[in-house]
Formats: structure tokens, C-alpha cells, sequence
């Protein structure tokens, strides 16, 4: 019988201070157990959430330079970073309560936790011994989660003076979070492709599963497509499916003087090409958004929506596989959210057949693109940052940052 065994030799194969900007990607197939149960997505789920919290927890023993160093920046906002940790083991805890519900079915990684304190004496105690049935996938999941938390400290320990999905600057914007438990919505960006392109692939392949997604688009692409056909064309591609919005062009709208006219003349055009699809939602280019723009979204009737499951298909670095792995390995951890491809690469078209033939037995549900967000209560989370100065425009915290302070990430071409 197998089972999860808290002692025995230490995991092996680590590298304890992973490379500066080192993906989190994993091989799935070291995972012994195929997800065909809901029982089984949710061992899994266990699993991936007690070696995340271990490598939670070992970063908390470092020092504000030791951490800087393992981020490879020169200067963290520890601030930012202690919130986010804070809220990394609020939802950890979410999580595990709602996995350790099929305990009694399948006892594979159940261990006691009341609350947030006795799950971090648990993560500080994990280890798989090296005779257990599930030894093969513990130091590469232990490698993929510390690469993965040192993605999002990186975020943490730019941020706000660097926006992205990281945090949000008010209740208004969405983190994929808002869902249920085993529920996930797929969203595409930066399109719309040339035609016959990934668009066209992906929109037909919802409509073939009987699903949908949330496609965001780029008002320049999208003018482009309805040059070099018609407006009813687009609107078949687009059956069934949702249309968001991601500007006029894929750049940051925290420094862009005209990040206004960019929404405002993207909105008007899928309102105008698209309207039975369009969503009220802005996807930020990057993530990269200004901490005083919540009024103007207000005015348009917009939210802005972030997430919480990034592919990373889109860098250039990473195989469809790898994407795919990688995405299912984050929403055994996250347990819900807002799932990010891009419809302007090819690897989307590989990565989601795979995603679907691998949970299809697993009890997870997709989302109702047109449901979200209109379902959503409107009521700030407790754990919600609070800006220090909600008035100041982001470009004046820019040029307030520290001397010295990192700015790589201002322009990240391979996130969201």
C-alpha cells in the first residue's frame, strides 16, 4: 500500500539559489498516478501544496540580502514581499482544507492541520523518504516550487514600483482567485492571430469541447483581421466564445502616456466588430498598470483582471509540454483561476488538448466565460494591500524608487 512517509533521507538533486529567471517547468510524467479521479487530482493537490510550503517556509529563514541575491536583484521591498507571503499561506491553507476532503477515500498525503500555524509546522517537516512510491516526483517538484516562489518573490520584491499580477491595487481587479474550488477559466491573449492562425484553432477547439474562454485582444491585430476580411467573419471565429480587451498594442500601459486612448479605441472596436462577445474586462499588457487608474475604469465600466496560472508559452523558452506541465502543476497547487495561453504563438494549440485530455476525469470544472465576472461579489478581501498613497500617479512612484533599485522586470516579454 502507499503512502506518504514524513521521514527518511533528504531530497536530493537541488539547487538551493536557482539561476535569476530560471522558469519553474516540470516533467509530469515523474508523478506515478494518472488524475482520472477526483480523489486522485486531489492527492496530487496535497502533495504539490506541502512541498510548495516547504520552500514557503525555507525562504522565510533567509536575510533580506540572502534573499536579494537568490532573486538576483540589488535592492527587494521586503514590505511587499512579508504581504505576499502572508497571503501565499492564507490560500495554502484554503487550498489544503478543501483537498483533505477526500482523505478518507485515499489517506496519501493527509496529515493533520487545524489552521495556518499547523500548516507551516507541517511544511517545515516535509520530506518524502526515498523508498516512497511517490520518491521519483519529490526533488523535481521541490526544484519546480522553488523556482516558481522565486518567480513570484521576484514580483513581490518590485512591486508596486514594478506592477503586475503579483498584487492588486484595489477590490475592483480580478486575480483569478474569486472562483470556486476546482474551477479554472482559460484566456488567450495578444491576439488575434493572421487567419487561419491559432485564433481561428483555439476558438473552433472550445466550441469542439463544448467549453469557452476569454479572448484578449489587441485593438491594432484586431483592426487588421477585420481589413483583410469582414466583421461576420470575426464573428464567427469568435462564436460562442469571449472578447476582452488588452489595448491598442502589446505594451506597458503603467508608462505609456496614451495608455487612455489605447483602452478607450480598443473597447469602441470590439464593441463594434464583436459586441454579442465582448466582456467589460482589461487584461494589462505584462501586468504593468497605474496604481491611480481604478477611476477611470470605473468611468468605462471596466475591471481589470489579472491571474494566478501563467503558461509561460509565450517566451520562446519553453516546449508546449513544458507549458502544459507546468500549468497543470499550478492548478494542482492554486486549485482555481484565471489560466493564461497566448493566441499569438502556436504552442497553445499543443499545451490545451493535452490540459483537457489530463483533466478530463479529474473533476475540475472551466468557467463559463460569460458568467465571470459578472457573479463576483464586489467586496474587498481582507488580505487586500492598501496603497500608501492611492492618489499618487504610478509614474511618480517610478521615479521614487530607490537608487539602485532592479528595474528588469519593467519590460518582462514573457509574462502574461
Amino acid at each position: 500500500m502507499r503512502k506518504l512517509l514524513l521521514i527518511g533521507a533528504c531530497l536530493m538533486g537541488l539547487n538551493a539559489h536557482a539561476a535569476t529567471g530560471d522558469i519553474a517547468i516540470i516533467d509530469r510524467s515523474v508523478w506515478p498516478e494518472a488524475l482520472d479521479t477526483p480523489q486522485l487530482f486531489d492527492v496530487a493537490s496535497r502533495a504539490q501544496i506541502l512541498s510548495f510550503a516547504h520552500q514557503l517556509i525555507e525562504s522565510e529563514g533567509l536575510g533580506d540580502t540572502q534573499l536579494a541575491d537568490r532573486l538576483g536583484l540589488r535592492q527587494i521591498n521586503i514590505q511587499t514581499i512579508n504581504v505576499v507571503r502572508t497571503r501565499l499561506w492564507t490560500r495554502l491553507f484554503e487550498n489544503w482544507k478543501a483537498a483533505e476532503k477526500s482523505c478518507e477515500a485515499d489517506a496519501s498525503f493527509c496529515v493533520l492541520v487545524d489552521d495556518v500555524p499547523m500548516l507551516r509546522q507541517r511544511a517545515s517537516e516535509y520530506k518524502v523518504a526515498d523508498d516512497s512510491f511517490y520518491a521519483p516526483w519529490a526533488a523535481p517538484a521541490d526544484a519546480f516550487n522553488q523556482r516558481y516562489l522565486n518567480e513570484l518573490l521576484r514580483m513581490a520584491a518590485l512591486f508596486p514600483q514594478t506592477s503586475s499580477e503579483i498584487e492588486r491595487y484595489n477590490s475592483d481587479e480580478l486575480s483569478g482567485e474569486e472562483m470556486p474550488d476546482r474551477t479554472f477559466l482559460l484566456n488567450f491573449e495578444s491576439g488575434p492571430s493572421a487567419v487561419d492562425g491559432a485564433t481561428d484553432w483555439l476558438a473552433d477547439f472550445m466550441r469542439q469541447q463544448n467549453i469557452n474562454a476569454t479572448f484578449f485582444v489587441l485593438g491594432k491585430p484586431l483592426q487588421s483581421r477585420v481589413q483583410n476580411s469582414t466583421p461576420q467573419a470575426l464573428q464567427r471565429v469568435y462564436r460562442q466564445q469571449c472578447v476582452g480587451l488588452q489595448g491598442w498594442e502589446y505594451r506597458s500601459h503603467a508608462h505609456w502616456n496614451g495608455w487612455q486612448d489605447s483602452i478607450e479605441r480598443s473597447a469602441a472596436l470590439v464593441q463594434q466588430v464583436l459586441p454579442d462577445n465582448f466582456v467589460p474586462l482589461f487584461r494589462p499588457p505584462y501586468g504593468h498598470r497605474r496604481a491611480d487608474s481604478a477611476t477611470f475604469f470605473r468611468e468605462q465600466e471596466l475591471r481589470v483582471s489579472l491571474w494566478n496560472i501563467d503558461s509561460q508559452d509565450a517566451t520562446g523558452r519553453i516546449s508546449a509540454e513544458q507549458a502544459a506541465n507546468r500549468v497543470l502543476t499550478l492548478m494542482l497547487l492554486w486549485r482555481r483561476g484565471n489560466v493564461v495561453f497566448h493566441d499569438s504563438a502556436d504552442k497553445a494549440q499543443q499545451a490545451v488538448p493535452w490540459l483537457m485530455a489530463n483533466t478530463a476525469q479529474s473533476g475540475i470544472q472551466w468557467e463559463d466565460c460569460h458568467i465571470y465576472p459578472q457573479q463576483l461579489s464586489d467586496e474587498a478581501d481582507p488580505d487586500e494591500p492598501e496603497d500608501d498613497d492611492p492618489d499618487e500617479p504610478a509614474d511618480e512612484q517610478e521615479e521614487a524608487q530607490a537608487p539602485g533599485a532592479d528595474t528588469q522586470a519593467e519590460q518582462p516579454g514573457n509574462r502574461g
